[in-house]
């Protein structure tokens, strides 16, 4: 499956040497990070999420060719020959780090030491599926996926457009009709990409290039197909890449078994003694519990003949919440500084006046300027349960706050779609539904074979329904950060009405929310703005200083 997914890098003897010592490969999509320190490691994974390039090519021409010359560069070589004498292999064994794992976690099952180590793992090219397999792991795992907001993903590689196709679809004799679908799809966000851009060029013809594309990419995004190709970074520690690698080999789909494949295989080149344990028959029976619990839950809804239905309706539904919050948040706050148990203050607060609970809470908050001022940790004792439906590529942003609980269904097409109005002000609906006419009619083939499979073929448009089960304090830091001015319009309508809703049950912590109710034509424009300026101010000040 490795040559569905990879354009082989395009490198020079020299240029292998120089970069050859720092990852576990050169030749195949997926690989890990052998020997960079972690500033280097961390902000070459970083640029997963704007590059169009594959990383390994990033740090080749970002972080090693425009230094050779200097004296940072001299030390990078004399690193580079020595790496080439003891390669990793050598340098990273240590007997008696491996024994010691090989003792306490692979023998005695200590699990908590295998946080104490992380390394980096990349991957190339994989779908949306496989990837948001992969980011529903919310615990140990730091990803990093390339951004559909930034980069343009209507270049073809080596003459296909940077879409996956399952091997499954073969064997369903579905094969000619999934590429011909994919690559309409791909067409029409060509087509649209270019059309709004010249559009928005003739609109705003003083606007900068960049603030442009970015709205183009902002809005085209939507008719992208859950197969498209992407670029993953992950930071992770030893107990999370075992998990994730538990989690993979067994799934369903073809598709993630060997993304878990190919993670053991190159892992097991760095960090082998945190990943022992995958041989043993304990994580074989694991494994099989943890691929099986689909099927089996699809099983048990037949056995018990459970009444299915499709139902459409819904947008954002606050299901569950603590009326007592606000006295529970309360109470939290003093608890550090009393002597009592928590029930016996919970029991004074509620007989507080509104105006005593009002004091408490301005004398702890009213010096919150900004989203960065973490709430106190009191905020984590109310929880709150949302139902959301929203289109896939919002959701895709709202799934990276990993601490809360969310689950969601499976990608598909029954929840409807939605059309960009910016699309239809330019007169392209008429394009934007046949594509989406066209995917829908795949789906339901597949959909006959495998549902899992059927997830390949839904878009960015189609919206999918998810919970949150979130803590008040998550919340306000969910709900700030994603209704900033540069944020996608259809997240931030998502967060600005859970606002209201929080405003309005509870008013006494509501009011300290920092989020933004604003609508903006130009969600990065203001940034950029905001960017501008911070650098006039510095370059004032430093000229003040000189």
């Amino acid at each position: 499956m490795e040559e569905t997914l990879f354009e082989n890098l395009t490198l020079n003897e020299e240029e292998k040497y120089l970069i050859k010592p720092f990852f576990t490969n050169l030749d195949r999509s997926v690989y890990a990070i052998t020997f960079l320190p972690p500033e280097v490691a961390g902000a070459l994974c970083s640029r997963a999420s704007r590059s169009k390039d594959d990383l390994r090519i990033v740090f080749l021409n970002e972080f090693i060719k425009p230094f050779l010359e200097t004296e940072y560069g001299l030390t990078i070589k004399s690193l580079i020959n020595f790496l080439h004498q003891y390669p990793f292999e050598n340098i990273f064994a240590n007997p008696k780090a491996r024994e010691f794992y090989i003792k306490w976690l692979a023998e005695y099952g200590d699990d908590s030491i295998a946080q104490m180590a992380g390394t980096y793992l990349i991957y190339s090219s994989l779908s949306q599926v496989a990837i948001k397999h992969i980011e529903n792991q919310r615990i140990g795992l730091a990803p990093i996926e390339k951004s559909t907001r930034y980069v343009d993903f209507s270049k073809k590689i080596s003459s296909n457009y940077p879409y996956f196709t399952p091997p499954e679809i073969e064997k369903m004799g579905l094969t000619e009709e999934y590429r011909t679908t994919m690559d309409f799809i791909f067409k029409t966000y060509s087509l649209l990409y270019q059309k709004y851009f010249e559009y928005l060029k003739n609109k705003y013809p003083q606007e900068k290039e960049i603030i442009l594309k970015t709205k183009v990419c902002d809005v085209v995004r939507s008719i992208l197909p859950t197969s498209t190709l992407s670029q993953l970074a992950l930071f992770g520690n030893g107990q999370a890449f075992e998990y994730l690698i538990n989690r993979c080999l067994n799934h369903n789909l073809e598709e993630i078994r060997w993304a878990g494949k190919r993670a053991y295989e190159e892992l097991i080149k760095i960090i082998p003694a945190f990943l022992r344990r995958l041989g043993k028959e304990e994580s074989k029976e694991y494994r099989k519990y943890l691929g099986e619990r689909s099927q089996r839950i699809r099983e048990s809804l037949e056995e018990i003949n459970y009444p299915k239905e499709i139902i459409k309706e819904g947008s954002l539904t606050l299901l569950e919440y603590d009326p007592e919050g606000e006295d529970k948040i309360i109470a939290g706050l003093l608890y550090p500084e009393l002597k009592e148990p928590f029930e016996k203050i919970l029991e004074k607060i509620r007989r507080l006046k509104i105006s005593e609970k009002e004091k408490i809470l301005e004398k702890v908050l009213k010096d919150r300027r900004f989203r960065w001022y973490k709430t106190p940790r009191a905020f984590e004792n109310i929880y709150l349960r949302w139902e959301i439906i929203t289109n896939i590529g919002a959701w895709r942003d709202l799934q990276r706050h990993r601490m809360q609980t969310q689950y969601h269904q499976k990608f598909n097409i029954y929840n409807g779609y939605i059309i960009p109005e910016e699309i239809k002000e330019i007169g392209l609906e008429e394009k934007f539904t046949m594509a989406i006419e066209k995917v829908e009619q795949l789906f339901k083939k597949i959909e006959k074979f495998d549902n899992d499979v059927a997830q390949y073929s839904a878009t960015f448009a189609h919206k999918i329904r998810f919970i949150q089960y979130q803590n008040l304090r998550q919340f306000f830091w969910e709900s700030e950060l994603r209704t900033i001015s540069q944020g996608h319009p259809d997240y931030r309508k998502i967060e600005q009405e859970k606002g209201r809703i929080i405003q309005r049950i509870y008013p006494l912590i509501g009011k300290y929310l920092l989020i933004d109710f604003n609508d903006y034509d130009f969600a990065r424009r203001q940034a950029f703005e905001k960017i501008q300026q911070k650098e006039k101010e510095l370059k004032n000040l430093s000229s003040e200083e000189g």
